[in-house]
């Protein structure tokens, strides 16, 4: 798919870190953007700063997701791109103990339920309503390509650590249902991608002590260092304008493999 500014994305989570560098990213191809995101302030300002439109949405509500997509499109058109990086994380085990008093726990399930809900519903619920309304586009080129779609897992989804179940479980399914989107959307021209990041620069990741820090970044074989956001940026962009780039699900590591904790 050519970028230009005849093209429209939404980005969920567009307004910081993975979402904004691929906000940033499009916006400098020209592409018209619509952020989807929970942080008014941030998202106003980076719209504003684009020229795109900024849309407070919480991705586990489809009455908010709904509106979204509505005033998007009224304001900026039919999207031919979803960038999917809306995403929370927690850390429970399943089942502990506790060291000093030998209480026994077990995974809050609620939070669990939580994370269900925005990592994976919430993508889902995304892709079903902008694949429908993709499909009321005419193709761009002679294959019939109408849109396409990169979404973000995580290789947590492949090598969860300790704590990790729900994010895993979250993380684990977007990459499962990529392959079948992908199938289901084939014949409208739609594309359907997925990236799993390792250890990236990110608001979360930026709260932590340096030591930590530099304790991560050691552990990536190469380059030893955390991801910064452009680089995920990068491959979305690639996964979008190449039109041969269809049903895959691509870690972005640094050749790391999470060890269990």
């Amino acid at each position: 798919m050519i970028l230009d500014s005849s093209v429209t994305a939404v980005i969920t989570g567009g307004a910081s870190g993975l979402g904004e560098a691929t906000t940033r990213a499009l916006a400098a191809r020209g592409v018209k953007v619509a952020i989807f995101d929970f942080n008014e302030e941030k998202g106003e300002a980076v719209a504003k700063e684009l020229g795109g439109v900024f849309c407070k949405v919480d991705v586990t509500s489809e009455a908010q997701v709904d509106a979204g997509f509505a005033k998007a499109r009224a304001a900026v058109g039919q999207e031919r791109i979803l960038i999917n990086c809306a995403g929370t994380g927690d850390a429970f085990k399943t089942a502990g103990r506790d060291k000093k008093t030998g209480a026994i726990s077990h995974y809050p399930l609620d939070k669990f339920e939580r994370i269900i809900q925005i990592n994976l519903i919430g993508t889902f619920r995304c892709i079903a309503k902008s694949a429908a309304g993709m499909m009321t586009l005419d193709p761009v080129n002679e294959y019939g390509e109408r849109g396409a779609m990169v979404n973000t897992a995580s290789v947590a989804a492949e090598d969860g650590q300790i704590g990790q179940a729900a994010y895993s479980a979250s993380k684990a399914a977007v990459l499962g249902m990529t392959l079948p989107i992908a199938r289901d959307l084939m014949s409208e021209g739609i594309r359907v991608n997925t990236i799993l990041p390792g250890i990236f620069e990110t608001p979360l990741l930026a709260t932590l002590p340096d030591n930590v820090r530099a304790a991560l970044a050691a552990s990536v074989p190469f380059p030893k260092r955390l991801g910064v956001p452009p680089e995920y940026a990068h491959l979305a962009i690639a996964m979008i304008e190449n039109g041969y780039f269809n049903g895959e699900s691509v870690r972005l590591d640094g050749a790391i493999r999470m060890a269990p904790r």
